[in-house]
């Protein structure tokens, strides 16, 4: 298990899960991913989040793939393993097995089922609350709209200190920078590790606003890690100018994409052999594919040629 010495910063991208064309579970493609990511110079994976296609897997996948992501990294980065369930029992054991494995940090949206049934604020501090107790690490918070529940930062303050290890907080949301701004500034140092996701699309003014480390997919965190890095470094305008190179693939992967682009950059660059997503989502059509390709030819990004 990696060990902690300071708080976690720079870029955490989600490993996506490989399938072979039929839809079964690629082990070895899996491991493929970790390696490639290791190789991109990360700070740290996260497993089993949304892009992972978590949804589409069955109990007995996740721990193998709980199991196998760890034995690949071995140690060698901080690994954050997505637990989110709707049933704070089932939340809490998928901590607990992942603090058991290994993971330095566990990430959760508050409990939600489909648009309308959700938790209430006492509710999601006592599930935070529940998994703390299993998981004996830290906590992040993913507040993205999936889950379709109103995060408030006077309430993501208020789970800061109430349940102490809930120290970081993934905000993806309409408005990230301003929500981090404000959470910054309210929570203090409750708020150990602000973060952002959606693939980096609005990177630089969630940096700007604070953010100390940012979840993207694995499509190119070898080039989207110097941003991070320059940027942390005071180093603002080469950080601006790195941003705005990549910003058309960012854009592409986050509006035309969604989690397929990491898995078809992957394949094509010979570190998977099938991008294949199981149903009910679609792969990419062509033209989509063919513009995102052309895109990520401009940058090269690792994982475009990795395996090849």
């Amino acid at each position: 298990m990696t060990t902690a010495t300071a708080p976690l910063n720079g870029i955490f991208p989600i490993a996506p899960v490989a399938f072979h064309d039929d839809g079964a579970l690629d082990r070895e493609g899996c491991k493929r991913i970790l390696e490639c990511m290791i190789d991109q110079g990360v700070d740290g994976i996260c497993i089993l989040a949304n892009y992972s296609e978590q949804f589409l897997l069955d109990d007995a996948e996740r721990d193998a793939i709980l199991t196998l992501s760890m034995e690949a990294v071995g140690g060698r980065v901080p690994v954050i393993v997505t637990c989110s369930h709707f049933a704070t029992r089932i939340a809490a054991e998928r901590a607990r097995r992942a603090r058991e494995a290994g993971a330095e940090m566990v990430m959760l949206m508050p409990p939600y089922h489909g648009a309308l049934l959700k938790a209430g604020e006492e509710g999601i501090v006592e599930h935070f609350k529940a998994v703390a107790d299993a998981a004996q690490v830290a906590i992040m918070v993913q507040d993205a709209p999936l889950s379709g529940v109103n995060l408030s930062v006077p309430f993501l303050v208020r789970l800061g200190k109430e349940v102490p290890l809930v120290q970081y907080f993934k905000i993806e949301v309409p408005g990230t920078a301003a929500k981090l701004r404000a959470l910054i500034k309210s929570g203090a140092e409750a708020i150990i590790g602000p973060f952002d996701g959606e693939e980096g699309i609005t990177l630089m003014a969630d940096l700007d606003a604070g953010a100390t480390g940012t979840m993207t997919s694995a499509l190119m965190p070898d080039l989207i890690c110097p941003i991070v890095t320059e940027f942390l470094a005071g180093n603002r305008a080469e950080a601006r100018r790195t941003y705005a190179r990549l910003l058309p693939l960012i854009n592409y992967e986050n509006r035309q994409c969604g989690l397929r682009a990491c898995k078809t950059v992957m394949m094509e660059g010979g570190v998977i052999k099938s991008d294949a997503v199981r149903h009910p989502l679609e792969p990419l059509p062509t033209e989509t594919r063919r513009e995102l390709l052309e895109l990520a030819r401009e940058v090269e990004p690792l994982a475009l040629n990795w395996g090849k």
